[in-house]
Formats: structure tokens, sequence, C-alpha cells
């Protein structure tokens, strides 16, 4: 790949194009009037079920949010089972129709637009479903994106100096020979925010390129890893010098190791809506509803929510929630369709297991 055959003009896109709706933070009086009756509508709600939501979700932090709903709207405890957006859809095309769980709240987007595909969600309808950002819901009201995940590097500076290497600043020098096997990254058939990263670039080089480009950033990576996370924490430890991740203050703990540090990559910043959907014939879909409606009616709980996450990029999808902002350089996203991240997950993955050769996902 040379220096690089991505130029940052292939790769950049400026906020007004990648996030269109963040001009609408700036909303009319009567926009502003109807936010505020919706967020005092979210605190009328109340749950007439008598049934346990169950939940398939990415962390069990979220725990306090669903203790919220459950005090203010009357809802039963909530019950959890964490698992990533690919494991999540492979279980939930098993169950064929009959699915052990009521909410799915959080993971990469292309797995709930496949779901969606597949008849496998329920439609939910409240007043501020229309506040959404183009892209960060389906035009059915199947599935709600409440922020979005942003990818770059984690770096062990000790390391690259030990081996003589400089640090990386775009995805354009991860392919240089001198980090071979230094570089880690979760497998993107079980993550979803990593399979953002291949389509994202793929949309940004082509086919042709973006595979080519794929085909020698492998020859890095010793390994993939199954869990988003496990990047990060692995490049921590000293295992790697280089770890493709998720970039949010959830990294901030082990940012207090001085040799580790975050690069925003300058030709561009992968990102993916996390979303949230309740699965349609769910024991308890009336409180999962519910609890969507519960969830994004309110600016207050938008802000709790922002607290767990540990990221403001809910303002990509619903730009008219005040008291939070984006902390991060939005002209350096990338220009990506997200429809295409549902359409071509099959194609995309099949392809990719082609060029990594199948090389090993490690499972712990």
């Amino acid at each position: 790949m040379g220096e690089t055959n991505v130029s940052r003009r292939s790769f950049v896109i400026g906020m007004a194009a990648a996030v269109p709706a963040l001009a609408l933070a700036g909303c009319s009086s009567d926009k502003k009037e109807a936010t505020e009756a919706a967020s005092e509508k979210s605190t009328a709600l109340k749950s007439t079920s008598g049934k346990s939501m169950k939940v398939i979700c990415t962390s069990e932090a979220y725990s306090k949010l669903f203790d919220k709903f459950s005090a203010e709207t009357g809802a039963q405890a909530v019950e959890y089972i964490s698992m990533s957006s690919g494991e999540a859809l492979s279980r939930l095309r098993a169950e064929g129709g009959t699915p052990a769980a009521d909410l799915w709240f959080g993971g990469g987007i292309d797995s709930f637009m496949s779901a969606a595909s597949d008849g496998l969600l329920e439609k939910v309808e409240f007043d501020r479903a229309s506040e959404f950002a183009a892209g960060f819901k389906s035009e059915e009201n199947l599935w709600f994106s409440k922020g979005s995940t942003v990818v770059g590097f984690l770096v062990n500076e000790a390391m690259l100096s030990q081996m003589g290497a400089k640090k990386p600043l775009a995805w354009a020098d991860l392919v240089d020979p001198s980090y071979r096997d230094n570089i880690l990254m979760s497998s993107p058939a079980v993550s979803g925010t990593n399979y953002a990263v291949v389509n994202a670039i793929l949309q940004t080089l082509g086919d042709e390129k973006g595979w080519a480009y794929f085909a020698s950033l492998n020859e890095n990576i010793p390994y993939y890893t199954r869990r988003g996370s496990d990047p990060s924490t692995r490049v921590a430890a000293g295992e790697a010098a280089i770890g493709i991740t998720y970039l949010d203050r959830t990294l901030d703990e082990i940012l207090q190791n001085k040799d580790l540090s975050l690069v925003y990559p300058t030709d561009g910043i992968p990102y993916i809506p996390d979303g949230v959907a309740a699965f349609k014939g769910g024991e308890d879909v009336e409180d999962a509803k519910l609890f969507i409606e519960w969830l994004f009616s309110s600016d207050d709980n938008l802000k709790s929510l922002t607290e767990i996450d540990k990221k403001s990029t809910v303002l990509m999808s619903l730009p008219t929630v005040k008291g939070i902002e984006l902390d991060f350089d939005t002209s350096l996203l990338m220009d990506e369709d997200l429809e295409l991240f549902g359409s071509q997950r099959k194609s995309v993955l099949a392809k990719w297991e082609e060029v990594t050769s199948g090389k090993t996902v490690l499972e712990k």
C-alpha cells in the first residue's frame, strides 16, 4: 500500500454532510415545545404488563438505567444477558420468531438492520421519533440509535519505541511491515464496531482497493479477538503495540498508564450507530416498547444514558437533546451510507473470511 493510496479527501467528510441533522440543534420554538411535552409525557408512562422484561445488552452497567425505568413506570425488575450484536443476531434467527428476550439494547446497527429485514423486530411509535437525524432510526420505526461508537487506535508507545516503529496516525499507516504481529482487532463477524470499520473503509476506497488494504493489514494482525474491548485491554497489558478500538471515556482508566495514548485517525474516523429495538414476539414486548418511548422522550433519561456510556454521541441521533456536547471533532467522521451496513453484511463477512484466510479468532 506504500505511503498511502488513501487520500484525506477520500476518507474525510465535513460535519455538514456526515451529521446533517446537527443543524437542527437550533430548533424552532414549536420543536422545543414538542420536545418538552414529550419529556413530560415520559414521566407519566406506566407499565401494565406485570411481567419481567428480558434484555439482551452489551453491558450490565445499564442496570442503573433500567432500575430508573422500573422505579418511574412501575415495571418489574429487568433480567439481563450480555452478548455482542453479532451473537444476538445469530441467536435471534435461531429462535425462529419466539425470542427468549424482549428488548435489544446496544450493538452495531448493521445487525439491527439485518434483523429488521428478516421481520424480527417490533414497530415502536412515539412522538419524538420524528426528531431523529436521518439514518439514525429505521424508516418503519423498527430500530433506533442511542448514540454511535467511533473507532481509532490505542497505542502502546513504549512498545513502539522498543520496536523502533513510529506512532501510526492514520489507517494507511497500519499496513507498514514494522507493525507485523503487533496490531489487534476484533473479528467483524462478532463485533459490530469492527464490522463498521471494514464497511466504512470499503465504502471509501471501493472494493478493489479496500480489500487490498485489509489483506495487507491482515499481515500485521496475529489473531482476531471476540470482544470489542479486547484490543484495548490487551494493548494495555503489553500483548501488542496497537489496538483498533472504540474511542470513548471508558478508556480513561487505562489511559492513566502514560505509555498509552489514543489516536483519532487523520484519514477518517469510522462510526457506527448503537441500536435499540423491541423483539417481535417477545413475551414482554409491551414493556420493551414502553422502555424505548420512556428513554427517548426525556432529555434527563438520555443524559443518564450518556453518563453510563461515557460518550456524548446521542447528539448524532437526536440533535434536539439539551445539556450534552459532543466531545470529539466531527469533521473527521467518514462519509458512510449506513443503509449499506445491513444490506452488505453477509457478502462483506464472506469476503472477509476469504481475505483473512480464516485466521484464528481468539475465544478468550
